[in-house]
Parts: C-alpha cells; sequence; structure tokens
C-alpha cells in the first residue's frame, strides 16, 4: 500500500506548491509587483496557468460567475488539501 500511497501524496504536495505559487504569482500581477510584459514573468505565468487550467476549468464550470472574482483556486486547494491530509491517509489505513 505505501507504494501507492508515498507517489499519490508526493503529486498531491507538487500540486499544493504549484498552486501556492499560482496564487501568491497573481497577487503580484494584480497589485502590479510584477509586470507580465517582462519575458521572464509572462513565460512562468503562462506555463502555470496551463499547468492549473485542466484542474481550475471544471470547478469553474460548477461555480457560479462571481465576476473578476475567480474563487475555483481556492476550492481547488482546499480540496488538494482535503486529501493530503483527511482522505488519503483514511483509504490507505494511516489514521
Amino acid at each position: 500500500m505505501m507504494a501507492i500511497y508515498g507517489p499519490l501524496d508526493l503529486i498531491l504536495s507538487v500540486v499544493y506548491f504549484v498552486m501556492i505559487a499560482h496564487i501568491i504569482m497573481s497577487w503580484l500581477i494584480n497589485f502590479q509587483v510584477l509586470n507580465l510584459h517582462q519575458q521572464l514573468v509572462g513565460q512562468i505565468w503562462d506555463g502555470l496557468n496551463r499547468l492549473l487550467q485542466p484542474i481550475y476549468q471544471p470547478i469553474r464550470n460548477i461555480l457560479p460567475n462571481t465576476g473578476p472574482l475567480d474563487l475555483a483556486p481556492l476550492v481547488a486547494i482546499l480540496i488538494v488539501i482535503s486529501l493530503r491530509a483527511y482522505i488519503l491517509p483514511t483509504m490507505f489505513g494511516f489514521m
């Protein structure tokens, strides 16, 4: 069982930190600390968006339209946290 639990926990940990980086970068862009016209910043932002779009899009389809406020990252990070902390250990008998 540990052979399945370990990689799943690692994948969820990586997704968690990528989401945190995406959220922090979006704040920095919105507060105009980072500029998307800089090539490196634009490429990192585009890469993070492409990585996380398959996770966020189904959540955006379910959530109501809140205008400029995007709640999909918040819901997604709550799902990842609950998977890592509660659901995975319970499934594999570690709790």
